[in-house]
């Protein structure tokens, strides 16, 4: 990939999105419905398939790759990667979430003992997953701007 193919709007893009969700994410407190979780997770979906269309379009044939291109591969992917991860603890969040409803409404005593993480905890770490795509979209763009050679001297 030369400075020409550096996906920087493309990046622009995903790291907002991944703020923007964040953000509605982590603003919406304890007042989460089925739908507003099942919206987030096809938001959260949509995002990880910008990322792989983003690696897809970049990714240089096997031939012509450079450990340049490679690491900002391996960074994308991981950007995918932290998206379908918040995908799935969002998925987690509303099963856990109907199965407390479902165990409420069979309940004679009124008391549920709900064993695992909650929904609550289970969005806390999709809201965290979402916060590491802006550093890894920096990450591409700084490396961009350093010259190769200065990374042989960075301790591995």
């Amino acid at each position: 990939m030369s400075d020409l193919d550096t996906p920087a709007k493309p990046l622009s893009h995903l790291s907002s999105e991944a703020l923007a969700l964040r953000r509605a994410i982590g603003a919406a407190g304890t007042g989460r419905d089925l739908r507003t979780l099942a919206g987030w997770i096809t938001d959260v979906q949509d995002l990880s398939r910008s990322a792989l269309d983003v690696l897809l379009d970049h990714a240089p044939a096997r031939s012509h790759a450079t450990a340049e291109a490679l690491l900002s591969l391996d960074r994308l992917a991981q950007i995918a990667k932290a998206a379908q991860d918040a995908g799935a603890e969002l998925t987690a969040a509303l099963a856990r979430a109907v199965e407390n409803q479902r165990r409420c409404a069979a309940a004679s005593s009124g008391r549920v003992v709900v064993i695992g993480p909650s929904p609550q905890q289970l969005i806390a770490s999709a809201v965290d997953l979402l916060g590491r795509i802006p550093a890894l979209c920096h990450a591409i763009h700084r490396d961009r701007l350093v010259p190769p050679t200065h990374h042989a001297h960075w301790p591995r």
